[in-house]
């Protein structure tokens, strides 16, 4: 599980045998939301709301490298951090 970006006590991170559609993990402590790259929505999980605007922005921001990120994994590549929330 490669974390790409780390930001407000959130970790950003992939599996590699992953499922479609094109999504991210984002966990803050014990929650975990699963959040669609393409519509910056979340596909499955919570994270407590102020939480999840941040990690939602981000996703909007960073949406090319995510993607990218996205088919690096699934060639099992290691995918490239990404700049964090500031």
């Amino acid at each position: 599980m490669p974390v790409v970006s780390e930001f407000e006590g959130i970790e950003i991170c992939f599996y590699f045998d992953d499922y479609l559609p094109p999504h991210f993990h984002a966990k803050y402590g014990e929650a975990e939301a699963l959040v669609d790259i393409n519509n910056s929505c979340v596909l499955k999980g919570a994270l407590p709301s102020n939480k999840l605007k941040l990690v939602l922005a981000w996703s909007e921001l960073h949406k090319d490298e995510l993607n990218s990120n996205w088919e690096k994994v699934k060639q099992k590549q290691l995918p490239q951090k990404i700049m964090p929330l500031k």
